[in-house]
């Protein structure tokens, strides 16, 4: 009987050190379009929330612009982070997500970003073309957001690409940006992207124009449903720079639209609005809404960690045990195998309870910078292996005079947690590669 734990330890690491790194798959997207001086901007904005919003707000100032923003995330403040918008000059902004390296570069003249929602308001409220967004946004540190990639659009069709290291400027009538920095991706990497792929394809395949049904057939092309989940993109927003207008589509239904009028709106003064209740009932997004995580549910993210730090002494008992015992037998290793895989599993719950990607993107989850993450994303498959033999073993020492009933209460702790642990991980889709 011992020959069997020693080959499910030898499995476990070499499941574990075999799992490499490879980028894992982002999401946001956008495009700009002008045509005989008209311009129009799609953003595909792609994020697990539940809530979504769109914003206007009026100019404080004569010099100032009033603007409307779309957004899903709530700032540590409370309050509304902006990820799209457009001001009454036409100036259209988006932010997608991106990894850059970071670099070591002296900014000490430049100026402090302290909060993201007042200075990217600022910037829509106090701008009208891309160069005066250039000559406000040389100013500051732009290192503050070091995993974003934002790009502003004027009304002319020039646009500004704003990095954490460096500003480009450009005026191709067509341009399609997706999950990277182009001051560090060549085209042939970008074109792995699948969005970014599929809106470089559209726009060689038809002839641009600056209507809104080429954006939305373009938006759609370039939007995300995943299979694991039905998520994707939650809001498509589709500037119009030329009648100051946006058209929104929710949770990728291309089907249904809103459309606002940006002076009109304005007239009414500041006000928000919840755009998931301007739409019908969306199946895929109300699953996403009772989906349950530990990102939307605080007392999973309290029993993970309670359950992390009972395995982890589990894990420490047994361990010390084991090596009080002078030669190896079954019962001493069962016990070095719970408390090895315990340091696993514990890993694991600490990535379940920070890493809201894994929820989502295909299993077993890839991680863009990490290969401690991507590997411990084989963790519930070695649970789900080692589940039964596991339970037999533990199940037949259970009836054995030999061992103390504290080992045994220990044993029987540990493998009650990983049977409901597997059951959760089920729940999440974490074995959603088996089907």
């Amino acid at each position: 009987m011992e020959m069997p734990f020693k080959k499910l330890l030898a499995a476990l690491f070499i499941v574990l050190l075999s799992a490499c790194l490879s980028t894992s798959v982002k999401a946001c997207s956008m495009h700009k379009l002008t045509v005989n001086g008209h311009t129009v901007v799609g953003c595909n904005h792609d994020a697990w929330r539940t809530t979504s919003w769109i914003w206007f707000r009026t100019a404080q100032t004569a010099e100032q612009f009033g603007a409307a923003f779309t957004g899903s995330r709530v700032t540590y403040d409370g309050r509304n982070a902006p990820q799209s918008g457009m001001n009454e000059a036409g100036l259209v902004f988006t932010r997608l997500t991106a990894h850059h390296p970071q670099r070591e570069i002296d900014q000490s003249d430049k100026l402090t970003i302290n909060n993201e929602v007042d200075y990217l308001q600022a910037i829509l409220q106090s701008c009208k073309t891309v160069e005066e967004v250039r000559a406000m946004i040389d100013k500051y540190d732009h290192s503050f957001f070091p995993e974003d990639v934002f790009i502003y659009i004027d009304s002319l069709g020039d646009y500004l690409i704003v990095e954490p290291y460096k500003l480009i400027l450009g005026n191709d009538p067509t341009y399609v940006l997706s999950n990277f920095y182009p001051s560090i991706t060549d085209n042939e990497y970008a074109r792995n992207l699948v969005r970014f792929r599929n809106g470089e394809d559209f726009i060689n395949l038809h002839t641009p124009n600056a209507s809104i049904a080429y954006a939305t057939a373009l938006s759609d092309t370039m939007h995300v449903c995943r299979s694991r989940n039905g998520d994707g993109t939650l809001l498509t927003s589709i500037w119009d720079t030329q009648n100051g207008s946006v058209n929104l589509f929710f949770y990728h239904d291309f089907e249904q639209s809103i459309r606002f009028n940006l002076e009109e709106e304005l007239a009414q003064g500041d006000h928000f609005i919840s755009i998931p209740e301007l739409f019908p009932a969306n199946a895929e997004f109300e699953r996403l809404v009772e989906y349950t995580t530990p990102f939307n549910t605080p007392i999973l993210r309290i029993g993970l960690a309670i359950t992390g730090g009972l395995l982890m002494l589990v894990s420490l008992f047994l361990f010390m045990s084991y090596f009080l015992r002078k030669r190896f037998n079954s019962l001493n290793g069962l016990k070095l195998f719970y408390s090895v895989l315990n340091i696993f599993v514990v890993e694991f719950l600490f990535v379940l309870a920070t890493e809201i990607n894994i929820y989502y993107f295909n299993a077993p989850y890839q991680h863009y910078s990490s290969a401690l993450i991507t590997a411990s994303a084989y963790v519930p498959f070695i649970l789900l292996i080692a589940l039964v033999p596991l339970t037999v073993y533990t199940a037949r020492f259970m009836k054995l005079p030999k061992g103390s009933a504290c080992s045994k209460g220990f044993l029987l702790f540990n493998g009650g947690t990983y049977l409901v642990l597997t059951v959760w991980f089920f729940y999440w889709g974490f074995y959603s590669v088996l089907s």
